[in-house]
């Protein structure tokens, strides 16, 4: 194949991408849903009381959220999300009923009050009816009803993806965090609700329990969860960075006694994250692990679980390689979205590789703070497999559209190249750690993760995101001897643009090179055989 043919398919490849996401159809919904509306911008959340009762016989939910925001801008209409079959049944301001429009799941609440900049205002939105039932949760998002072996109800929230609006009615956008928020959820006496942050108490109400939950730092709406069911709970005191971090498990009664077993990896996993990461961003709102009926979910300070007791993803080895039968897969990754996807929220939500690829390359930091580095480094390798590069990992903006699912297992090994870019792993490890610092409590934008990156590192990481994060295809690296001591080296299957650096094993020696895609030489002591560092995630490597 010649050098123009190379080029035309390459243009050809980069076209049908183009063209695979302009076929998709996005409506005016998606826009009110992944839009910061005029409705949505001039106010920004400060608290939310959720006051809930929850009836499982008949599967349904009634109850109200009071809303309190500060006005950013004057403004007289406000938009609130909650999706059908749910109902508003009224929104108030001050006692006085507000009128609603209703377009889709967005509501348009038209204040009477004049809203001026500067100052705290709240209302109130009484709503209720039957949610939309969970079919493949977390997947597939809704509230689960289930009964456990015993015959008492199990239920749970897991709404990413389709939205806190599913069961609640909310500002049901990332860009704006809530700064504090208290969930109360009546449920018969005979179960228990654990949601996120702190238990502040327990009123009874003759044949129900009403639990009251604090959350003293800023979460994000799909982060909000219940947890129903018959649940017994012990704890343990963790001697962290910051001090002593309460951490507790809920489990349902049977599988107390395994649990204890099994939930041991939380202590392990908070060892090796504070390492990597940093401080555990949540002290004041507590470290939960609760048991749930799917798989799990990164609920904030709620992490839920469902992998059957058992090590591996449901039993199974995701990499291959066998160290990843050394964890529990839902403990280790969904407690590592505690800092990245509940610290680090991403503004929108076509940037969720800012929580699935750091979350994923967790992993196999894991494995490396207690197995070694070469074991982290053969499970990344080994997830490999299950990359796809058909799509690129950043969706669409503004239409609440998600990139492809290689933000999982290619975006872990995007992270890892830029460990071996890096070439010190102090160094590394302080970018890591001081990601979280710097956006500590923040919801962000890929530009600004980027640009800290590229700046600690110390090089320009532009060609090397677009390249991996906004298209499709995997450099590869060409390379040939004009003669014994010159080696010619260039990358192909890329943008233009791309330039990262890469190690070469040179016979015994490793050698670092700065190819382009134009043809490069470098003079060399002798020719020897040549083979890219295997820990950098480029394509198949080209022998010209």
């Amino acid at each position: 194949m010649n050098i123009l043919t190379k080029l035309f398919a390459t243009l050809l490849f980069f076209l049908s991408i183009s063209i695979s996401y302009s076929q998709e159809k996005f409506t005016r919904a998606d826009t009110l849903r992944g839009s910061i509306t005029p409705e949505r911008g001039w106010w920004d959340l400060n608290y939310y009381h959720l006051d809930v009762e929850i009836f499982p016989e008949t599967k349904s939910i009634a109850g109200k959220n009071k809303v309190r925001y500060q006005v950013r801008k004057e403004h007289q209409v406000m938009q609130i999300d909650l999706q059908e079959p749910l109902k508003i049944v009224s929104a108030t301001q001050d006692g006085q009923d507000l009128k609603i429009r209703k377009e889709g799941a967005a509501h348009f609440i038209s204040l009477t009050k004049k809203q001026v900049q500067g100052t705290y205002e709240e209302i109130v939105i009484i709503y209720g009816g039957q949610p939309k039932e969970a079919i493949r949760p977390p997947w597939d998002g809704g509230i689960t009803w289930q009964k456990d072996d015993n015959g008492k109800h199990f239920i749970a929230s897991s709404n990413q993806g389709i939205g806190s609006s599913i069961w609640w009615p909310s500002k049901d956008h990332p860009a704006d965090e809530v700064d504090s928020m208290l969930i109360s959820v009546t449920v018969p006496k005979d179960l228990m609700n654990i949601s996120n942050g702190r238990l502040r108490k327990v009123e009874k109400k003759g044949k129900k329990r009403t639990y009251h939950w604090f959350v003293s730092n800023p979460i994000n709406d799909y982060g909000v969860n219940i947890n129903i069911g018959d649940y017994v709970n012990f704890s343990e005191k963790y001697q962290g960075e910051k001090g002593i971090l309460d951490m507790d498990y809920y489990v349902l009664r049977d599988n107390l006694e395994k649990a204890k077993v099994q939930f041991q990896d939380a202590r392990r996993m908070m060892e090796a994250f504070e390492h990597w990461f940093g401080p555990y961003p949540f002290y004041e709102d507590s470290y939960k692990l609760v048991e749930a009926p799917y798989l799990g979910m990164e609920h904030q300070s709620s992490v839920t679980y469902g992998n059957g007791y058992e090590n591996g993803y449901r039993g199974t080895d995701l990499s291959g390689t066998g160290w990843g039968m050394k964890f529990d897969f839902i403990i280790i990754h969904e407690s590592g979205h505690e800092w990245f996807a509940n610290n680090i929220t991403y503004k929108d939500v076509a940037d969720m590789w800012i929580h699935e690829s750091f979350t994923n390359y967790t992993e196999s930091l894991f494995v490396d703070y207690f197995y070694g580095k070469e074991a982290g480094q053969e499970y990344v390798r080994g997830t490999r497999t299950r990359i796809d590069n058909k799509l690129p990992i950043i969706g669409r903006y503004s239409v609440n559209h998600r990139g492809s699912g290689d933000m999982y297992y290619k975006g872990g090994n995007i992270l890892n190249t830029l460990r071996e870019i890096t070439n010190d792993d102090e160094k590394w490890r302080n970018i890591l750690r001081g990601l979280n610092r710097e956006f500590y409590h923040q919801t962000v934008t890929t530009a600004q993760v980027e640009n800290y990156m590229a700046q600690k590192i110390g090089i320009d990481l532009t060609a090397f995101f677009d390249q991996y994060l906004r298209n499709s295809s995997v450099p590869v690296l060409e390379h040939y001897f004009s003669d014994d001591k010159t080696l010619n080296f260039r990358w192909t299957n890329c943008i233009t643009s791309f330039d990262m650096p890469v190690d070469l094993d040179f016979g015994e020696n490793k050698l670092r090179i700065f190819p382009t895609t134009k043809w490069t030489e470098l003079k060399v002591d002798q020719r020897a055989e040549v083979k890219v560092d295997k820990d950098f995630y480029v394509g198949n490597f080209g022998l010209r």
